[in-house]
C-alpha cells in the first residue's frame, strides 16, 4: 500500500494506492471470463430476438394455413361436398398445430360481420365483428389492446366460392402467445452457459500451461538472485515465445555462472600478479639489507628490483587508464591523418623493436589513400596490443598479415597470424575484463585488461574491434573505423 499526501483548501487527504500484485494465472482467466460473458450475454440477446422474430413470422404463416383451411372446409359444406370434417369442431384445440400453450380465437363470421361460430364460449363472444379489420385489405394485422396495453395480431382468411364471397375465418392471437419459445430460450441458455463453461476451462488450462513457465522463471530468477545458479527448467515447451523466454534465461544464469567463476578466478589472478613483483622486491631488497649479497651483486638485485617496480607500476597504471576509459574519463584527441602513411611508420618501429626474427610482417595498404580523423597515441595502443598478442601466439616461425580495406564507408584493419588460435570455449569470453586463457594465464603475465581496453578505445574512436575468425591455424582481428566523408 501507497500513501500519497496532498493539501487542498486546507483539508488534508489520503490517496491509498493498492499496489497488490495477482497471479497471471488469476488474471487472465477472471478477464477472460469477463470478457467471454459479456460477450455471450449479447450473442444471447441477439439470438433471442431472432428466435422471437422467426417464430414469430413462423407462427403466424401457420396461422394462415390454419385459417385457409378452415375457410376451405366452409366452402365444402357450402358447396353439398363430404366435408373434410366438422367446421365447429375443428376450430377447437388448434394451438397445439402451431406449437404454443393457449388456444387462439377464432371466428366465422359473415360479409356483415356477425360472428356465425367460434371456439370461445358465448359469454366471451362478442355479438358483431368490427368492420374495419374485416375491410383492411391486409389479411395480418397488429393491434392493441386499449384496456392492457397488450399487442395481439389478427389473421383472416375469406370464405369465398365461384366468386361469390359469405364471409371471414378470422384467428386471433395475443403477440406474448405467438412469441413464447420456453423450450428454445432453456435450449440457449443450455448453450450459453457450457459455451462459458467450456471457454473458462479452455482459458485457464492455456493460462495456466503459459503460467507455469514464467513461474519457474520467476522461481529461478530468486534463485539466481541469491547466488544459486544451478537453475533446472523444463524444455518441453511448444509455445516459441516461451521456449525463447526460457532459453534465454538458461543462457543468461549460465554466463553469470561463468562470469562469477571468472571473477572469482580473476581476483586470484589480478591478486597474484601485483603480489609477484612486491614479493620478488621484498626478497630482493631483504637481501641486501641483511649484505647477503655485496658489491657487483648487490648492483644487480638492485636492477632487478628496479625492474619488477617497472612492471608493477605498469599494471597498475594499465588499471587505472581502463577504469578511466570505463568512465569516459579520458578524451580521446583526434586528428586527420593520412592512414597508409601512419601505419607504415608505426608497423617500422614495431619491427625495429623486436627480438625474434622468426616473424614476418606483412603490411597491405590502401590502394588509394585515406585521410582518417585518429588519435595516433591511443590506435597505436590497439594495434600494438594486438601484434604483441600475435607474436605470442607464434610459436616459432611465423607470419603476421596487416591488411587495410574500405568497406561500407569505414576503414578496416585486418591482422592476421599464423599462431595457433583462440580455443573455441574462450572466443566469446576474450573482451571480458581480467580474462586470460589458458594459453596465457601461466606463460605471459599480465591483467588481462589488453583486447577490453583496446576494444574500449576502438569504439571511442566511432569503431570497434572485433574477432573475425580464429582456427587451428591462425587468428584475424579487424579494427574499423569511420572515414571521413
Amino acid at each position: 500500500m501507497k500513501l500519497k499526501h496532498f493539501e487542498d483548501w486546507g483539508i488534508n487527504f489520503v490517496l491509498i494506492k493498492n499496489n497488490k500484485r495477482i497471479s497471471l494465472l488469476r488474471y487472465w482467466t477472471s478477464r477472460y471470463l469477463i470478457t467471454l460473458c459479456i460477450g455471450l450475454v449479447v450473442i444471447a440477446i441477439i439470438s433471442a430476438l431472432w428466435i422471437r422474430h422467426t417464430t414469430l413470422e413462423n407462427r403466424l404463416d401457420m396461422t394462415k394455413l390454419m385459417a385457409e383451411e378452415i375457410a376451405d372446409r366452409f366452402v365444402d359444406i357450402s358447396e353439398g361436398r363430404p366435408s373434410k370434417g366438422d367446421v365447429p369442431g375443428s376450430l377447437t384445440d388448434r394451438g397445439r398445430f402451431m406449437n404454443i400453450e393457449s388456444d387462439p380465437s377464432i371466428y366465422i363470421v359473415d360479409t356483415a360481420g356477425t360472428i356465425l361460430s367460434s371456439n370461445r364460449s358465448s359469454k366471451q363472444v362478442f355479438q358483431q365483428f368490427p368492420r374495419v379489420i374485416l375491410q383492411n385489405e391486409e389479411n395480418v394485422q397488429k393491434l392493441r389492446l386499449e384496456e392492457t396495453g397488450r399487442d395481439f395480431y389478427v389473421v383472416k382468411a375469406p370464405i369465398v366460392t365461384q366468386d361469390y364471397s359469405f364471409g371471414w375465418v378470422v384467428i386471433i392471437e395475443l403477440e406474448d402467445n405467438l412469441t413464447r419459445v420456453n423450450q428454445e430460450y432453456r435450449q440457449l441458455a443450455i448453450m450459453i452457459i457450457s459455451l462459458a463453461l467450456l471457454g473458462w476451462a479452455a482459458i485457464y488450462f492455456l493460462s495456466r500451461r503459459l503460467a507455469n513457465p514464467i513461474k519457474d522463471v520467476a522461481r529461478a530468477a530468486k534463485q539466481v538472485q541469491a547466488g544459486d545458479y544451478n537453475i533446472h527448467l523444463p524444455d518441453d515447451m511448444r509455445e516459441q515465445e516461451v521456449y525463447d523466454l526460457v532459453q534465454s534465461f538458461k543462457e543468461m544464469s549460465n554466463r553469470l555462472q561463468t562470469l562469477e567463476t571468472l571473477r572469482t578466478e580473476l581476483l586470484a589472478g589480478v591478486t597474484h600478479e601485483l603480489k609477484t613483483p612486491v614479493t620478488s622486491i621484498s626478497g630482493l631488497l631483504q637481501a641486501l639489507n641483511d649484505e647477503v649479497v655485496t658489491g657487483e651483486d648487490a648492483k644487480e638485485f638492485l636492477a632487478l628490483s628496479l625492474n619488477e617496480t617497472t612492471k608493477m607500476k605498469k599494471m597498475v597504471e594499465d588499471l587505472l587508464a581502463f577504469n578511466s576509459f570505463a568512465a569516459n574519463a579520458i578524451p580521446i584527441n583526434k586528428e586527420n591523418h593520412s592512414i597508409n602513411e601512419f601505419m607504415a611508420d608505426f608497423i617500422h618501429q614495431w619491427e625495429v623493436i623486436q627480438e625474434d626474427e622468426l616473424v614476418d610482417l606483412i603490411f597491405t595498404p590502401l590502394k588509394k589513400d585515406r585521410v582518417v580523423q585518429i588519435d595516433p597515441i591511443r590506435l597505436q595502443q590497439i594495434i600494438t596490443n594486438l601484434l604483441n598478442n600475435a607474436g605470442h601466439a607464434i610459436d616459432g616461425k611465423g607470419k603476421i598479415i596487416v591488411t587495410l580495406a574500405e568497406m561500407n564507408n569505414e576503414l578496416t584493419i585486418d591482422i592476421k597470424d599464423s599462431g595457433s588460435g583462440i580455443p573455441v570455449a574462450e572466443q566469446d569470453l576474450i573482451f571480458e575484463r581480467f580474462f586470460r586463457g589458458e594459453g596465457k594465464k601461466y606463460k605471459i603475465r599480465g591483467l588481462g585488461l589488453g583486447l577490453p581496453f583496446s576494444k574500449m578505445i576502438a569504439q571511442s574512436h566511432g569503431g570497434d574491434l572485433v574477432l573475425i575468425e580464429s582456427t587451428s591455424s591462425g587468428t584475424t582481428f579487424r579494427i574499423t573505423l569511420p572515414l571521413m566523408s
